[in-house]
């Protein structure tokens, strides 16, 4: 990955992060154990499927990027149908508590996308690649007429 992709994903996984340990202590305040849990499982699923979606996104953006933006769409689509699926298989389980994983995987969820917004925003991303050679070029053809 390029340097400013693996910026972009820092930037996106520490506050998440962040908060999937802020929620971990809420939850197990609140529900003890389990809900640790629940806020754990929620926070790595969170980070697992977002950042493994970043890290394809760029892999597919390099390779080809006309069809960056559906592709884009098509992540997400993905990640909310995977989380939906993971969400069908543990919905009668007694291993963590599904209101605060719910809650942590909101969390979680929210703070991963606006991260992500605010560190593509920021970053100095060339959307046209400068060739000085085509540039030359033509400036000494135009001095030759």
């Amino acid at each position: 990955m390029p340097s400013n992709d693996v910026r972009i994903l820092i930037q996106a996984a520490v506050p998440t992060a962040v908060v999937g340990a802020v929620a971990v202590a809420i939850g197990a305040a609140v529900e003890g154990g389990k809900g640790a849990i629940g806020a754990l499982i929620g926070a790595v699923l969170v980070i697992a499927l977002m950042g493994g979606g970043l890290y394809a996104l760029q892999r597919i953006a390099r390779q080809l990027p006309q069809l960056f933006q559906a592709m884009g769409l098509m992540m997400y689509m993905t990640q909310l149908l995977l989380i939906f699926v993971f969400i069908a298989l543990f919905k009668d389980t007694t291993l963590f508590h599904p209101k605060v994983f719910a809650l942590g995987l909101l969390a979680c969820t929210l703070t991963w996308v606006a991260a992500q917004a605010r560190a593509t925003m920021s970053a100095k991303t060339l959307y046209v690649e400068p060739d000085s050679s085509t540039d030359e070029s033509k400036k000494n053809q135009g001095r030759e007429q």
